[in-house]
């Protein structure tokens, strides 16, 4: 490892960024997990918070329940809010940038009120600069509530044809899972899982219980329950190489997927 790290830092003084030689001893570089012992949980805007309390309140007795014996990082989605907002912004042309920012002020909406319910039991929502503080939430009382909506705003990568913001808190939540490390990356909607086709409109789709990134894009069911960058996220990573997806609706699903039980599906990157 001396002679790679060695290595590596005359390439960086030597070489350009792109350069493959150096991106190649980059690689080689011992991974380290930050939190390896924690789990990401993106909860739903329209899945969970749309609905009311009738939806979060026992979610949020399942969340307190499951702290006992589980550390979570809880990312909020953000919605049917967002979607309207989204359809008055485009409808006025403006770009990509500016339809991210206002979907996370949604995001940051719904974490500020899911991290008021969980006050009195001493879990807090963290945005931005508080995002450095998550170790010491963990370590306190083992959950912390974050948005989900990556910072993106007018940095982000526009998509092809569209100015819906492609990198939205399904990606967001995932790439907080896997720069920290973590465990497991769990999304809980508001279906069992990944159906062959949607179960909302269509009586005859079954449940997928595990599939590849491969097989759900050759399958055209890559936008199916998941936003289509968080595959590609997915099959890049370093960390987290499976993802899950759990029906929160369900008392005590979210808690089995955090124990490590095959609930819903999976989907692996390979």
């Amino acid at each position: 490892m001396a002679n790679t790290i060695s290595e590596l830092e005359e390439l960086l003084k030597q070489k350009h960024l792109s350069d493959p030689e150096l991106h190649a001893a980059a690689e080689s570089a011992e991974d380290y997990r930050i939190l390896p012992d924690v789990s990401v949980v993106k909860i739903g805007g329209q899945s969970f918070f749309d609905r009311g309390r009738s939806a979060v309140f026992p979610l949020v007795d399942e969340i307190v329940a499951a702290r006992k014996n589980h550390k979570m990082m809880i990312g909020t989605g953000a919605g049917t809010r967002a979607r309207h907002l989204y359809s008055i912004a485009a409808g006025l042309n403006l770009p990509a940038g500016v339809l991210s920012q206002l979907g996370a002020s949604v995001a940051n909406q719904n974490a500020e009120m899911l991290g008021q319910l969980l006050a009195k039991y001493g879990i807090s929502s963290v945005g931005d600069a508080g995002l450095s503080a998550v170790p010491l939430y963990l370590a306190e009382v083992n959950a912390v509530v974050f948005s989900g909506m990556p910072p993106y705003g007018l940095w982000i990568r526009p998509a092809a044809g569209t100015v819906i913001p492609p990198y939205r808190t399904d990606a967001g939540c995932f790439l907080v899972a896997e720069q920290f490390g973590c465990k497991s990356m769990i999304y809980v909607k508001d279906e069992d899982g990944l159906y062959t086709a949607n179960p909302k409109t269509n009586k005859d789709a079954t449940l997928i219980p595990k599939i590849s990134v491969a097989e759900m894009k050759a399958e055209g069911l890559q936008d199916s329950i998941l936003e289509f960058p968080v595959l590609d996220l997915l099959k890049e990573a370093r960390h987290v190489r499976q993802v899950q997806i759990v029906n929160g609706l369900v008392p005590g699903n979210l808690t089995r997927a955090l124990a490590g039980e095959h609930v819903g599906t999976i989907i692996t990157a390979d």
